[in-house]
């Protein structure tokens, strides 16, 4: 009952906010210097063209009454239409929404693989050449901007080494030598199902250095976090007593240490998770993925504002129900978070 009690009144909280967002990007979307109407129509249009659409989108109406009606369709699931590809941009978000979470949970596998391990071996050896190597390696994976790191790996991997595939999703030829058949979008996993192995490589393959070059930020922040809820955690009474009792240090590390320093690390997953929902701009440029960042690039360089605030929102949307799965799963782990 008290769970159900949180989650309701999270939700109720999360309409405030995707309230406030929505206002927000409504009216700076409008007091950007620039004609939707015109933009929408084309360059060589003429005035009396110009007038026709701005009547047809409701622009030549006052703000208060274009919000009403934008809230009014907003309820209703429909974000309108964009400006530069004049299709719902439902359609554009749900259509590119799966390259981009096939490359998030990619990257998001990675870092917690590699950042959790590189902190508990950090606090482990605290002070000494291990802590000091995971410290550098933390230091350097976010401060490194992403844009860098992936042109650098495409130099190595690609030019150099030629080990890895250079941009997309899967090779131009593969469409007609082994096409994937689509059940969730998500093209490692369509092509596991369908047992289609040649494109499951191919996949995994153009998969591996835009995913770590996602991963690289998130590897830094969630290896510091661990090693510093670890060693507080280390000075507890109950490891004291454990490590009298003479049992076994992995058994200590790993089972009752690092259960109950995971939590600050799950929030920091979950909030870095949130941001590279929509945060993937770089990476999705530099290796050419078709995700949901590529889109936003474009239709911020467009002045396409119907898009920006669909992606905004939902963007906002995807930042209040991961913060929500987070908080669920730190009381789930560990028993001395409350609820209330």
């Amino acid at each position: 009952m008290r769970q159900l009690e949180f989650i309701l009144r999270r939700l109720l909280t999360s309409i405030f906010v995707l309230f406030g967002v929505s206002i927000i990007t409504f009216f700076i979307a409008r007091v950007v210097p620039n004609d939707a109407a015109a933009l929408y129509i084309g360059p060589k249009a003429r005035p009396e063209e110009i007038e026709r659409v701005r009547i047809k989108l409701g622009l030549d109406k006052p703000l208060p009454t274009q919000y009403a009606i934008y809230m009014s369709e907003l309820l209703q699931g429909d974000l309108g239409n964009s400006i530069s590809t004049k299709r719902p941009i439902t359609e554009e978000i749900s259509g590119r929404l799966p390259a981009t979470l096939e490359l998030l949970f990619a990257g998001m596998f990675l870092a917690t693989l590699i950042g959790v391990p590189l902190g508990v071996l950090s606090a482990q050896w605290q002070n000494k050449l291990p802590d000091t190597f995971v410290r550098f390696i933390s230091i350097v994976g976010v401060s490194m901007p992403a844009f860098f790191l992936g042109l650098i790996l495409q130099i190595i991997f690609f030019r150099n080494l030629d080990l890895l595939p250079l941009a997309g999703r899967l090779d131009s030829d593969m469409r007609f030598v082994s096409p994937v058949t689509e059940i969730t979008r998500f093209i490692v996993i369509d092509s596991f199902l369908t047992q289609n192995w040649v494109a499951f490589q191919d996949a995994l393959l153009h998969l591996i250095l835009p995913a770590f070059t996602l991963a690289a930020y998130p590897i830094g922040l969630i290896a510091r976090m661990t090693r510093a809820a670890m060693l507080e955690v280390l000075e507890q009474d109950y490891i004291r007593t454990a490590r009298a009792y003479g049992i076994k240090n992995n058994i200590i590390i790993y089972l009752y240490a690092l259960k109950n320093a995971i939590s600050p690390t799950l929030t920091v997953i979950g909030l870095t998770f949130a941001f590279a929902l929509t945060g993937t701009f770089f990476v999705e440029i530099i290796f050419n993925w078709p995700g949901l960042g590529l889109f936003t690039v474009r239709s911020l360089t467009n002045l396409d504002y119907p898009a920006i605030m669909g992606v905004t929102l939902f963007g906002a949307l995807g930042y209040v129900m991961i913060n929500l799965i987070v908080d669920l799963l730190q009381a789930w782990i560990d028993p001395r978070v409350s609820l209330n």
